[in-house]
């Protein structure tokens, strides 16, 4: 179990999401309609991807490069694209896109990571936001496993972690909660966010060292099958493969997330997670030359649930990219059809 776990661990998303930045500049995309119908007289409308290439980036880390290898499957054959798909990085990508729109589309941008970089590319006005590239908008959380919420279920609320608090400890009285490692943004967040829930008094902090040691803390207490509060974040393999349940928090307060952040936040209230600048970023031309395309990705959000899968599936042997891509396209079509506009397929009844 702990062997599996650490390797599940191994390819979550490999980099820490960073807190949202207001000094990330967005756009609303318009509206992306499909081409009218040429009248008589008319000219015929443009090919569904336009006259050019669609040059797709594919970032290093797993979970952007699913979604590069998916809609490029999906692009080529409900759209009959020209698509290349780019291996490039986060800051090459968002330069190239503001200064020769080019590639096309970044279907995972942390826009937070590149603040400078995306801003200019914004101001260059060759590229736009076309929506955010997940169902979900939150991408950290606090999280328990799901033999715990079997014997507790009410473990996943506030009110559920308070009562069983010293079930999660060593028998002193008092929980622990695993935090993030002690140089990172969240840390401070946590703390403030147990006092903020009144958890404070009931649960004794552990900030690991380094990420190594996170993983290993989590995977030691599903090996033993102990119950473990701790915070972290998705797409992530280890959520789904070990299916790990949510806590619910409360709703995302601007103003209460902001003192969250600080070490002197005096009187910390209770709030949810921001939401990560994480989008899909698609090159000026795309929405002039390539209307339906534009349309397609303001559609495409792909649910946490189905990329954890993805990428647990990537975890096993023999699996690539590539292979994981044409699985969720050929089994999947009820999350993609209507991305492309089609209707969702009804499920077969089952034989009596």
């Amino acid at each position: 179990m702990l062997a599996r776990l650490l390797a599940a661990l191994a390819l979550s998303f490999l980099t820490m999401p960073v807190l949202a930045q207001e000094s990330v500049q967005t756009l609303e995309s318009p509206a992306g309609a499909g081409a009218s119908e040429a009248t008589i007289g008319e000219a015929p409308p443009p090919p569904p991807c336009g006259t050019q290439q669609l040059a797709i980036a594919r970032m290093s880390w797993p979970s952007a490069a699913l979604l590069a290898e998916v809609h490029s499957r999906l692009l080529t054959a409900n759209f009959l694209c020209n698509v290349a798909v780019q291996d490039i990085d986060l800051a090459a990508a968002g330069s190239s896109m503001g200064a020769n729109g080019q590639p096309a589309v970044a279907p995972e941008m942390w826009v937070g990571r590149i603040t400078d970089i995306w801003n200019a590319a914004m101001k260059s006005q060759n590229v736009r936001q076309a929506g955010s590239p997940y169902a979900e908008s939150v991408f950290e959380g606090w999280f328990v496993p799901d033999y715990v919420v079997a014997q507790w279920p009410e473990i996943t609320t506030i009110d559920g972690l308070k009562a069983h608090a010293a079930d999660f400890g060593d028998g002193n009285g008092r929980g622990k909660f695993v935090s993030c490692p002690v140089d990172w943004g969240c840390a401070v967040v946590n703390r403030n966010m147990l006092r903020a829930y009144g958890l404070d008094q009931q649960f004794d902090i552990v900030e690991p060292a380094n990420r190594f040691e996170l993983d290993t803390l989590i995977a030691e207490a599903v090996g033993r099958q102990e119950p473990i509060l701790f915070y972290y974040w998705q797409p992530n393999a280890v959520l789904a493969q070990f299916a790990f349940k949510p806590v619910t928090l409360a709703p995302f307060n601007p103003e209460a997330f902001q003192c969250m952040g600080r070490n002197a936040c005096a009187s910390p209230t209770p709030t949810g997670f921001a939401p990560d600048p994480v989008v899909v970023a698609l090159a000026e031309w795309v929405y002039l030359d390539a209307p339906q395309v534009a349309a397609y990705f303001a559609r495409a959000r792909m649910p946490f649930d189905e990329m954890n899968k993805m990428l647990q599936q990537l975890g096993q042997d023999g699996e690539t990219v590539e292979s994981v891509a044409d699985r969720f396209v050929a089994e999947r079509g009820e999350i993609w059809r209507p991305w492309v506009g089609l209707p969702v397929e009804p499920v077969p009844a089952a034989p009596q």
